[in-house]
Formats: C-alpha cells, structure tokens, sequence
C-alpha cells in the first residue's frame, strides 16, 4: 500500500500546465513542520506534489502560497541519472485528494491563501455561557437556506 497524508503550507503559488489531452497538471509544494525538533536540524520537511486534472484545476484556482492544506496521497519516485552518468534521487507526492486545513479568517490572519475580506461581521466569543453569539443579519449572507 503507498498512501501519504500531509498537513502543511504551499510555499509557492502552483505552476499549471496541460498536458496532450488537455488535462491539467498543477505543481507545487509544500512545506510539513517536523513533529520533533533538534537543534540543528530543520523545522520542516518540504515535498514538491503534483495534482492532475479536476484536482489540478482546483489546486490552481483556490490554493496560493501560505494556504494551509491537509493532502492525501502517493509517493512517486522520480529517479533519473544525469549528464554526468550519476543518478539522481527525486521523490514526489502526487495528491489524490486535497482539503482545506483553516479557515478563510484564520488564513488571512497568518498571511495564507488570497481570499480577500470578509464583510461578514465576526461573532462574539462573550455569550455567557459555552456557546458564542451570532449576528442576527448572518442568515442574508449564507449561500444556502435552513428553511
């Protein structure tokens, strides 16, 4: 069985490309902090990934760099020897499924994903009890209808 599961940043905006069917190809990467941390080594792990058509797409409409994602995929080995005659070791994740990891607010407050403003008003955390208060007008900015 080859199955990854990533939770980190893109460090990059995704490159698209198409492929001969006209299919996309979107690449990027992503950089997955360490769970343990030396002193002396790296906080993170970087993987570059590669999303392929509907997946592709969505990659390239909706993640920019700083976006924070949670990816389930494989891992790919992209060997390949070199002009020098010495092989060259490459790993690459190609994602299968990727999902948002926070929300448009928490994004915009650490700087990832450009979702632009909200000019919803944010709810107040001070209701008393263990439940929040919600703006009474939020019902004319939902997309869907509880009725």
């Amino acid at each position: 069985m080859n199955k990854v599961i990533l939770m980190g940043r893109l460090t990059r905006d995704p490159e698209m490309r198409y492929g001969q069917s006209g299919s996309g190809i979107a690449s990027f990467s992503i950089a997955v902090d360490r769970r343990f941390k030396r002193e002396g080594q790296p906080d993170a792990d970087f993987f570059n990934c590669t999303a392929f058509g509907k997946l592709g797409e969505f990659v390239e409409k909706y993640l920019r760099k700083g976006t924070k994602v949670v990816l389930e995929g494989e891992i790919q080995n992209n060997n390949y020897t070199n002009k020098d005659g010495n092989t060259v070791y490459n790993v690459q994740i190609i994602a299968n499924n990727i999902e948002f990891a926070e929300s448009k607010n928490a994004a915009a407050q650490n700087g990832g994903g450009n979702y632009g403003g909200s000019s919803a008003p944010a709810p107040s955390t001070d209701a008393g009890s263990d439940f929040m208060n919600i703006p009474d007008d939020v019902d004319d900015k939902l997309p869907f209808n509880f009725n």
